[in-house]
């Protein structure tokens, strides 16, 4: 059996769609399909059922794809060892939220760089975009809050975010925390609030897991980047749910308050999202572990 064929039938297997592998393979659409075709006339099956929107595979086609997919990333394996032995490195592209990227994931990546790895990194604020770029072959690894679902994709887990609600001193004065726990969000009625978007995502989340309900106050200020919130928070612009990670300095130097601390704080899960089979590639594999390593720490 010819192994160019298994390729192209993993890759549309882990695709679920001939155009999306295609891309991934650099091949046509065409060339792909005919190549489908040939496998399927070979094995005397239908490897896939054609759908309006991608394909999905037929029991014949599953069993197959579970006994090549592991030799094919084994071969891979080896030709990525071999490549890396004479000399050639490939470029490792990364992508994610802005403020994740800067403050986590680029300084653990950072002796990688001192090691000979080159690297490129995309700031996507938005997980389906992300996702939607790595599933077309635009990064090789992302980091994402969205946990990735269907064959394209692995994902691990990689670490929890807490959130806090935060404020500068002159409104934390304002804000006793037994009637913040008490009365609610009632208590913070008059302080402007600092979001990332129009629909508040972080104080939605806090509102919900910590008061049950949902936020009836329009954001005042509205920027995109977590790092500008604090900036503005510090300030004195008004109140926000901050990461943890990104507000513990300010914490600690009374830049910005917390107003609550609840007994279970809210927390968000970041994963790593791969395609499925790339963690043969050497480069991906290091980063990819690396990463973890890194995020035991966090």
């Amino acid at each position: 059996m010819d192994l160019a064929l298994l390729r192209t039938f993993v890759a549309v297997h882990r695709a679920g769609s001939f155009t999306r592998a295609a891309a991934l393979l650099g091949l046509s659409q065409p060339a792909v399909t005919s190549q489908i075709r040939s496998l399927e006339r070979q094995i005397g099956r239908p490897l896939f059922h054609r759908r309006a929107r991608g394909v999905t595979p037929t029991a014949v086609g599953d069993e197959l794809a579970h006994k090549a997919a592991p030799h094919l990333d084994a071969l891979l394996q080896i030709a990525e060892t071999e490549r890396e032995a004479a000399g050639h490195s490939r470029t490792l592209h990364v992508a994610g939220p802005p403020e994740f990227l800067c403050l986590r994931v680029l300084p653990a990546l950072a002796p990688l760089v001192g090691q000979g790895q080159t690297l490129r990194t995309s700031l996507v604020a938005d997980a389906e975009d992300c996702l939607e770029g790595l599933a077309a072959g635009h990064h090789d690894l992302v980091v994402t809050t969205a946990r990735p679902r269907g064959g394209l994709f692995t994902a691990t887990a990689l670490c929890d975010e807490e959130h806090v609600l935060v404020a500068a001193p002159y409104w934390a004065a304002l804000v006793d925390p037994g009637v913040l726990r008490g009365k609610g969000p009632a208590a913070l009625d008059g302080i402007p609030v600092v979001e990332v978007h129009e629909s508040l995502p972080l104080v939605s989340r806090y509102w919900n897991a910590v008061f049950d309900t949902r936020p009836t106050a329009a954001a005042t200020v509205v920027v995109p980047d977590l790092r500008a919130v604090l900036e503005c928070v510090g300030a004195g612009a008004g109140f926000a749910v901050l990461p943890r990670y990104l507000c513990q300095d300010a914490l600690a130097d009374g830049r910005v308050v917390a107003l609550l601390e609840p007994q279970v704080p809210p927390l968000r899960t970041w994963f790593l999202a791969v395609r499925t089979g790339s963690l043969a590639l050497a480069h991906l594999g290091r980063a990819h572990d690396r990463l973890l390593r890194a995020a035991a720490l966090w």
